[in-house]
C-alpha cells in the first residue's frame, strides 16, 4: 500500500515538473521516469500523453494510468519474448497482411472522400435528415458560447467579466484581444456547438445536473487556486432535443458517403483491373 502511496503522490508531483519544463529541449521532461530492463518511459512521454485542457487533479489521474498501462504491457512482452518459440515470435506475415489492408483501406477512403464527398449536396443532407429526424435526437447537451481561462493574475479582470458578458460585437472584438494577450485558453464558439462535457471537462469542478445548469446560468464564473474561468452560453440545447442540421452534417455526410462505398470499391477494382491489362501491367503464365 506504502508503494502505491508513493507511486501516486511521484505521479502527482511529476504533472506539476512537467508544467514547469519546457518537453523536448533536453531538460528535465527528457528525463527517464520508469525503466524496465532496456525499455524507458520518459517525463517528456508523460507529458505529450496527457490531454490539454483538463484539470490537475485529472491530469493525475490520466498519469497514474498511462504510467501503470506501459509497466504492465512492458512487463508482458518481456514473459512473451522469453516464452515464445521463435515461430511463435514471428509475426511478420501477419503484419504485411495486416499492412496491406489497411493501405488498401485508407486508400479506397481517400479515393471516396476526393470523388464522391465534394458531388453530396446539401439538398441530399438535408432530405436525409428530415427523413431520418427521429435518428438526430440529442444524447447530450450541446451550447454555443464563449468559454475562457485566465490566470488569477491577469489584469483588468472587471473589463473582461464585461467582455464576455456582451452581445455587441464590437465588445466581441475586444474579448478576443484580450484573450490572445492573457488567457491560457479561450474559445468563442458562437457559430458552432460544442457538447457541455467539452466545456465541463475543463472546469475545476465538473457540471452536475446539467440541465438544470443551462436553464440556470446564461453566464458562469468558478476559479480554482491558480485560474479564472468564465463561461457565457448564448444558445444551448438538452438531451433529448433534436439535434441541429449543422451540429449532425458531417455524420449524415459520412453516412451517404458509406451508402456509396461498396458501389465506388467494386467500380474501383474493375477499372483498375483493366488499367492494369490495357498498360499490360498483368502478365499472365
Amino acid at each position: 500500500m506504502k508503494g502505491i502511496n508513493n507511486f501516486r503522490s511521484y505521479a502527482y508531483i511529476l504533472i506539476f515538473t512537467l508544467a514547469a519544463c519546457s518537453p523536448g529541449n533536453g531538460g528535465e521532461g527528457e528525463d527517464p521516469f520508469v525503466q524496465i530492463g532496456e525499455k524507458i518511459l520518459t517525463k517528456n512521454q508523460i507529458y505529450q500523453a496527457v490531454p490539454n485542457g483538463i484539470s490537475n487533479e485529472d491530469s493525475t489521474i490520466f498519469a497514474q494510468e498511462y504510467i501503470n498501462r506501459w509497466i504492465r504491457s512492458e512487463l508482458l512482452l518481456s514473459k512473451a519474448e522469453l516464452n515464445l518459440t521463435p515461430e511463435e515470435k514471428d509475426v511478420s506475415a501477419l503484419l504485411e497482411e495486416y499492412r496491406r489492408s489497411l493501405l488498401i483501406h485508407q486508400y479506397q477512403q481517400k479515393l471516396l472522400e476526393q470523388k464522391y464527398s465534394p458531388l453530396i449536396k446539401s439538398s441530399e443532407i438535408k432530405n436525409y435528415y428530415t427523413e431520418m429526424v427521429d435518428n438526430f435526437k440529442l444524447s447530450e447537451p450541446i451550447i454555443k458560447g464563449v468559454f475562457v481561462i485566465v490566470p488569477q493574475s491577469a489584469p483588468n479582470i472587471d473589463d473582461l467579466v464585461k467582455l464576455y458578458k456582451s452581445d455587441d460585437s464590437e465588445d466581441l472584438v475586444k474579448l478576443e484581444a484580450y484573450c490572445f494577450q492573457n488567457a491560457k485558453k479561450y474559445e468563442i464558439f458562437l457559430d458552432h456547438w460544442l457538447t457541455l462535457e467539452e466545456i465541463s471537462k475543463r472546469l475545476p469542478q465538473a457540471i452536475n445536473r446539467p440541465e438544470r445548469f443551462l436553464r440556470n446560468n446564461k453566464h458562469y464564473q468558478t476559479s480554482d487556486s491558480l485560474f479564472n474561468y468564465y463561461l457565457s452560453i448564448d444558445e444551448f440545447k438538452v438531451a433529448s432535443d433534436l439535434a441541429p442540421l449543422e451540429f449532425v452534417e458531417n455524420k449524415i455526410k459520412a453516412i451517404l458517403l458509406n451508402k456509396k462505398r461498396l458501389e465506388f470499391i467494386k467500380q474501383l477494382e474493375t477499372d483498375l483491373y483493366e488499367e492494369a491489362l490495357k498498360n499490360k501491367n498483368i502478365n499472365f503464365y
